[in-house]
């Protein structure tokens, strides 16, 4: 009777999905071979797998664009993720693509994103002879750290979509390509809407001819992109906006990197950030053996670069201001026993 819900879903998917969709059933599958779950396609476990992991848990304490902010209502990495698995199943499900594996690309895309959000990312693109690049790292989460070193075996669509879920990449699924430009609307969007909130912009300053293209709401904003996207691309081989609504997309990311991301207000604490990634990176790759045994195992494998860039960019925020006291940060002194 179990089995017939795995086999169910595959028939449904039959019946509903387009001709350019990626089927469960047609999976490329795992680097290694495992029994099929009798409930759940392949994309719904790796869907699972990444929810419930350890770095899917510590993007709630990520920064997206500011700091540290003093406020509840700021968008971390976690709701970021969540934005992003939402309009990418909107875009799916309108495309009558594979809404499963859309979700699992977009909850995994950013699990390698950096504390400090893209400023501790150029930070250790820097610091490393490797470079280094959240899409990337991303993926050498769910292969190789998490786990303890096991990785999650996702199937092969799934680690495609988080690898080339970049502007600049193509993924090979039309699923990938839903999380690909689900990331920018999401992004822009609310980023947007904490500059507001933050003080940093009023909804005033953006030019008059991107809000009559896209609406001058962030509902309005993020419906126009998806319909725009669902009129230009259904029944059709790609997931792409109508080039009115693209044109006034990247205006609008262009006004955010000249107003918001860009400006002293998200990058004002960057200086500080260097100094404490940096600090971090070069004692760690000294002392090696005061990393957890997992990064530890790794510089042995990999190399001491390696294996400091594993740990940093797994660190969420406060984690890396707690590691940093703890390391560099003079222990004050108790003079109880003096005092009796």
């Amino acid at each position: 009777m179990e089995r017939d819900v795995r086999l169910r879903t595959y028939e449904n998917e039959k019946l509903t999905l387009s001709r350019y969709a990626t089927r469960s059933d047609k999976t490329k599958g795992r680097k290694f071979d495992e029994p099929p779950c009798a409930m759940r396609t392949d994309f719904q476990r790796d869907r699972d797998r990444i929810i419930y992991c350890k770095a899917f848990a510590r993007l709630k304490n990520k920064t997206q664009v500011f700091f540290s902010p003093e406020g509840d209502h700021y968008v971390t990495r976690l709701t970021h993720t969540l934005d992003v698995a939402q309009i990418s199943r909107s875009i799916a499900r309108a495309l009558a693509l594979n809404e499963d594996l859309a979700e699992a690309i977009a909850l995994g895309h950013d699990l390698g994103h950096t504390p400090f959000g893209h400023s501790g990312e150029r930070i250790l693109d820097k610091l490393s002879p490797e470079g280094f690049r959240h899409n990337e790292q991303s993926v050498r989460v769910v292969e190789v750290l998490e786990k303890d070193g096991r990785g999650l075996n996702l199937t092969y669509e799934v680690r495609d979509g988080i690898l080339n879920h970049k502007k600049s990449l193509t993924p090979c699924t039309l699923e990938g390509k839903c999380v690909n430009i689900a990331d920018r609307i999401a992004y822009i969007n609310h980023d947007l809407n904490d500059a507001i909130r933050a003080g940093v912009l009023k909804a005033e300053d953006v030019p008059r001819d991107i809000v009559g293209v896209l609406g001058s709401t962030s509902r309005e904003r993020i419906n126009t992109a998806v319909t725009s996207v669902w009129r230009n691309s259904c029944d059709k081989p790609c997931v792409e906006m109508e080039s009115e609504v693209e044109e006034a997309s990247e205006a609008l990311r262009a006004f955010m990197f000249e107003r918001v991301y860009r400006t002293k207000y998200a990058m004002g604490e960057e200086e500080k950030a260097e100094r404490m990634l940096s600090e971090m990176y070069y004692y760690f790759a000294k002392h090696p053996e005061e990393m957890p045994a997992v990064y530890l195992n790794i510089a042995d494998k990999c190399g001491a670069d390696r294996a400091v860039c594993d740990y940093i960019s797994s660190m969420t925020d406060r984690y890396a201001v707690y590691m940093f006291n703890n390391i560099f940060v003079p222990r004050g002194w108790t003079f109880f026993d003096e005092l009796n």
